[in-house]
């Protein structure tokens, strides 16, 4: 892969950690409520575990985004894995260590994102909008083969599985926080930051614009978790009919991510690609309005999957390209903030809309979000902003 090639050794250890990161992460996370309920615990309270993880990954965003710029990437890093490693166990333990092995297996999670994206997206190579969607791609991978071989593992025992995610970040943490204390070694010439351009500077209008916009995003998507099943058990009687579409998704966005965002839409400004993301949203939603079975399920997987590839990795591309240099973190932060809003207001909301409309009112309510959002992104400078 010419991507591959182009990428700095160090940005090639950061996408090789992404890729068995996320491989370990869902190799265990799909089997937790299952191992739990196994063990004895209430379903209810395993049902609060595995919310309390999704909540301690996302709620910490911005203060994480802070740690980042101000004690720079390698202390974060490290205490990321450090909490990771001490949360497996804890899980592996059980009994009362529970819920402080979820936490930290969260915050953990947390540090270690926000680190990475930001050392990524500051590498030599082919630059943060290709960096972004190799990431993307390199998660993916994980999502699609962590599942199947989590499960491959699991009649083993589930402690063989946190042992695999034990040794796999004891590993990747010495290895990589040892290469950032080098690269921190290495004298380097003195790099001056450039202010953009008067008409380039962003306002608190245009942030906050955008973090509207990333709110709408996750607030749209979450719906693949809440309404979509219920929709697809009921247009195909299936209960696989869901993993249909997620493992569509997710093999769509391996091979596609970068080819899309490096090639197809390699000069077209941010703005353009989360108009276009957002209107492939309304698409994918409408196709559910022919009620066509399987035929619906399929066809919808392909445009919502697109929706993903453009505006993911754009809103984060923004947030970098509108900060300075020194606040990449808490702006990558702020995204992830507005994704945890956009998460839990959007599965709140789905389930009311559920119950309060009936027939194809609520694909139309997602259509009429989708294109507003769509109008919505217009309202960003057109003018690329670039920082040195």
């Amino acid at each position: 892969m010419t991507a591959w090639r182009e990428t700095s050794p160090d940005g090639r250890a950061l996408l090789v950690t992404v890729l068995l990161t996320g491989l370990t992460t869902f190799m265990f996370l799909p089997l937790l409520a299952i191992e739990l309920t196994g063990r004895g615990v209430a379903a209810a309270e395993a049902g609060f575990l595995v919310g309390l993880l999704a909540f301690s990954s996302q709620a910490f965003s911005l203060l994480t985004g802070f740690l980042v710029d101000r004690l720079g990437t390698r202390a974060v890093l490290a205490a990321g894995f450090a909490l990771r490693i001490a949360g497996y166990v804890l899980l592996g333990l059980g009994g009362p260590g529970l819920v402080a092995g979820v936490v930290a297996v969260g915050v953990g999670g947390s540090l270690l994102g926000l680190a990475i994206k930001t050392r990524l997206v500051a590498e030599d190579g082919p630059g943060p909008r290709a960096m972004l969607a190799l990431r993307s791609t390199f998660v993916n991978i994980g999502v699609v083969a962590g599942p199947a071989l989590g499960a491959a593992v699991y009649p083993l025992g589930f402690r063989y599985i946190l042992g695999a995610c034990v040794l796999s970040h004891l590993v990747l943490g010495i290895r990589l926080v040892a290469r950032a204390g080098r690269r921190a070694a290495r004298p380097g010439p003195a790099v001056a930051v450039a202010e953009p351009p008067p008409e380039n500077r962003w306002g608190r209008a245009h942030w906050l614009t955008l973090l509207v916009l990333g709110v709408a995003y996750w607030a749209i998507y979450s719906q693949l978790n809440v309404v979509v099943p219920i929709a697809a058990l009921a247009m195909t009687g299936s209960t696989a009919a869901i993993a249909v579409v997620f493992t569509v998704n997710g093999v769509l966005v391996v091979l596609c991510q970068y080819a899309l965002l490096r090639h197809v839409f390699a000069r077209a400004a941010n703005r353009t690609l989360l108009a276009l993301g957002f209107l492939f949203f309304a698409g994918a939603y409408a196709v559910l309005l022919a009620h066509a079975g399987w035929f619906s399920l399929l066809v919808f997987a392909l445009p919502v999957t697109v929706a993903e590839m453009l505006i993911g990795p754009s809103l984060d591309e923004q947030a970098i390209r509108a900060s300075s240099v020194r606040r990449t973190g808490i702006a990558l932060g702020a995204m992830s903030a507005a994704g945890a809003v956009g998460s839990l207001a959007g599965a709140s909301l789905g389930g009311v809309l559920v119950q309060l409309l009936s027939g194809d009112g609520v694909w139309l309510v997602l259509i009429s979000v989708s294109v507003a959002a769509a109008a919505t992104s217009l309202l960003l400078p057109k003018a690329r902003v670039r920082h040195a």
